[in-house]
């Protein structure tokens, strides 16, 4: 499927760069096939964490993403997470030329994760989360299917960072801008 995002149309663009030569997409190299000076400046202005999600007939084919910033710019972050969502991922096998076609992608671009005092200040379908209990990490990006309540939200992320029931968590609350 190809993207309607210029978000999203980078991540595929990466992911097929890699696929045909075997190289790593160079972000000043793809502001040459954009006709859009505008989101160039946005996405070259902007650091920030970003999570690139593959999905093929609606199931999850691959996530990987950055809560804070790694790269220059938010198109450096999203070629980076676009290629170790598709070929590094420990959940799933590398994604093959052939898939392409079948591929929807999801680009979430995270705001900055503030704490979380108590309960009230959780909301799944509008924040996702990060726990964090001695040098344990786990993160659940909002409006996921499935989970519609703080507490499950929670409990899904303490799992992913290994913490156990009852252990006391740092909880941070985080927005994204979402892209298809």
């Amino acid at each position: 499927m190809q993207p309607s995002n210029l978000y999203a149309k980078l991540a595929l663009r990466a992911i097929e760069e890699k696929i045909n030569s075997g190289r790593t997409l160079i972000f000043d190299e793809y502001k040459e096939e954009i006709e859009d000076p505008e989101w160039i400046r946005k996405v070259e202005g902007l650091k920030a964490g970003a999570f690139v999600s593959l999905y093929k007939a609606e199931e999850l084919r691959g996530c990987i993403g950055t809560v804070e910033p790694m790269e220059n710019h938010v198109g450096e972050e999203i070629i980076k997470n676009a290629v170790e969502a598709a070929f590094f991922d420990p959940r799933f096998v590398p994604v093959e030329k052939d898939e392409l076609e079948q591929l929807s992608i999801s680009v979430d671009i995270l705001k900055e994760k503030e704490p979380v005092e108590t309960m009230e200040d959780l909301d799944p379908g509008k924040y996702g989360i990060v726990v964090e209990h001695e040098g344990k990490r786990g993160l659940l990006l909002p409006n996921l299917e499935g989970v519609d309540t703080p507490d499950k939200q929670l409990d899904i992320a303490a799992k992913k960072a290994g913490i156990m029931e009852g252990e006391k968590m740092k909880v941070y609350r985080f927005e994204v801008l979402r892209y298809h």
